[in-house]
């Protein structure tokens, strides 16, 4: 049986970039989100052997978000220019040590992911998908795990791997319902507004008691606290249109997924360009070359 590793690019390399020293080469140029990144893929691969493994990352906006949400994301701060900087070395990077990297415009890099974690597991593949970000809870079943990092604050807290009976105590839901979830309590991480007061103990609560949103929405009249009543029976459109936005799309061509074989002189090259020279040492000794 094949597994796979997929890997939340942009996510992986957030962390990377803000859990290492403000590293740079000779001539200023960033080196920190680099260097924390190789050491995330040798650790994964030196954990998960026999894996082969897919980086995802985005490539511009969302087009269908962008479609249902006008302001999807348009919270966010612009990604630090250093961490920018290091985007396409780290992709350059990946390729040449193994790792196939998919990208679209368009197309936001989870709904990628998650067509492959579909595409992969139907055809007998274990798939483990790594990342922070709770929207991949809702990919979680027989095949399919995910990989939660620590927090770059508190790595002490050790990566934990989430099964669906995982993602139920995290939650309070299984996994089919984590959509359901988020668009009960919105996402202000992607700006999608959910119901004022309404956090994760509530929805959870909510959806345990009455199985699926739709049912809470038919029978809003039930529900406890009463003073969300009224919230309810008026937030049909909304929660459909989070609904919308928070479920993953599993159905697209994620295209070629086989990764490269490991190009040792490509790898050396991009390490050596950005002067890390012990780097470049263990790659030759992982890749077969002392």
């Amino acid at each position: 049986m094949s597994s796979w590793l997929l890997l939340d690019g942009n996510n992986l390399a957030y962390r990377a970039f803000y859990g290492m020293p403000d590293l740079a080469r000779a001539d200023g140029f960033p080196t920190g989100a680099l260097h924390g990144w190789v050491r995330t893929l040798w650790m994964l691969q030196d954990q998960e052997k026999s894996a082969r493994a897919i980086a995802f990352f985005d490539l511009g906006a969302s087009t269908r978000h962008e479609a249902l949400l006008a302001g999807y994301k348009a919270q966010r701060k612009e990604m630090p220019a250093p961490l920018f900087q290091q985007l396409e070395p780290i992709k350059r990077l990946t390729r040449a040590l193994g790792l196939a990297v998919v990208e679209q415009r368009g197309i936001e890099a989870d709904d990628l992911l998650a067509s492959a974690a579909q595409k992969l597991s139907a055809a007998g593949g274990e798939v483990l998908i790594v990342s922070a970000d709770k929207d991949f809870g809702q990919l979680v079943r027989d095949g399919v795990l995910q990989l939660v990092p620590p927090p770059t604050a508190n790595p002490k807290l050790g990566w934990k791997r989430l099964d669906a009976a995982g993602v139920k105590e995290k939650f309070g839901v299984r996994p089919a319902l984590i959509p359901a979830l988020l668009a009960l309590t919105g996402d202000a991480s992607d700006n999608i507004p959910g119901l004022d007061g309404v956090g994760y103990k509530t929805a959870a609560k909510w959806l345990d008691e009455f199985g699926d949103l739709d049912t809470l929405l038919r029978r809003w009249d039930w529900v406890k606290p009463e003073r969300f009543r009224p919230q309810l029976r008026d937030a049909g459109a909304l929660l459909k249109r989070n609904l919308e936005l928070v479920t993953l799309r599993a159905d697209l061509g994620p295209g070629p997924l086989e990764p490269p074989p490991p190009d040792l002189a490509a790898a050396c090259a991009v390490l050596e360009e950005m002067e890390m020279k012990r780097t470049s040492e263990e790659a030759k000794r992982r890749l077969g070359q002392s």
